[in-house]
């Protein structure tokens, strides 16, 4: 099935590497042009080039989500340089957090960090876009959450707040910005394969006293398919939510983790 995304506009935050960057592919793959939007410029001029190798063009925009001066800088970059349209938003930009902690030994500037990148750095992209999505009467909004917001998850009390944060938002906006012909979704992966997972099981396993071979086993082992999801598995979702085969979706979340949440 053709996505058939050709000449729409995107914006991904998150983009420069890993699953934003797949999801920055994907979206050019199916004849979208993308703004690509985060913190490090240097990766994002690199993926750049291989947007631009797939016959699309591309905006590289640094940018800080929780700065809203930021965020409106590249909403207005995005549309002066890419045709003064913008039909897709991906949230993607995002952080994890303490792991393995229990929530009394959150440092407070932990916890203000991952609310603000995961939240704020959400809602401020969605703020404006939004008013060019409004006037267009056309727009598709996808959220990064992930399997921590469908259920509690012990010793990332952050990570799992913010996530659930999410839902509500995306569900809220889905109801305002409805009756434009705006389609709001939350995507919510597992475990991604890559430097994240690989951090995340090294960093577990330094506070278990495990292997990182032993943490990933135990994640493989809650999984439906035994399968650790790919960061492609979650680019083909978003280009689902991104495109019109999915025009009577909204409000929704969709889990892409191998069964972990079953």
């Amino acid at each position: 099935m053709s996505a058939n995304l050709e000449g729409r506009v995107a914006i991904v935050t998150g983009a420069a590497k890993g699953m934003g960057a797949e999801i920055c592919l994907a979206l050019a793959r199916e004849g979208a042009h993308v703004a690509l939007a985060a913190r490090e410029r240097g990766p994002l001029e690199t993926l750049a080039r291989d947007v631009e190798k797939l016959g699309r063009r591309t905006l590289v925009e640094p940018t800080d989500v929780t700065d809203e001066a930021a965020v409106q800088r590249l909403v207005e970059r995005t549309k002066s340089a890419l045709g003064g349209r913008i039909d897709v938003l991906v949230n993607g930009a995002g952080v994890t957090g303490p792991v393995e902690t229990p929530v009394w030994e959150i440092k407070t500037e932990d916890w203000d960090d991952v609310l603000a990148v995961n939240v704020k750095g959400t809602f401020l992209p969605i703020k404006h876009v939004l008013p060019t999505m409004i006037a267009q009467r056309y727009g598709k909004i996808v959220n990064i959450s992930g399997t921590s917001g469908l259920r509690g998850y012990k010793m990332r009390a952050a990570y799992s707040s913010s996530k659930w944060a999410l839902r509500g938002l995306t569900r809220t906006v889905a109801l305002e910005a409805g009756p434009y012909n705006i389609n709001v979704n939350a995507l919510h992966p597992g475990i991604v394969d890559g430097p994240r997972m690989d951090r995340l099981c090294r960093e577990k396993a330094r506070k278990r006293g495990w292997t990182p071979e032993q943490v990933r086993e135990e994640y493989l082992q809650e999984m439906a398919l035994r399968r650790v999801t790919t960061a492609r598995n979650i680019a083909d979702a978003v280009v689902f939510l991104a495109s019109d085969a999915s025009q009577n979706m909204t409000g929704q979340s969709i889990t892409v983790d191998g069964g972990w949440d079953v």
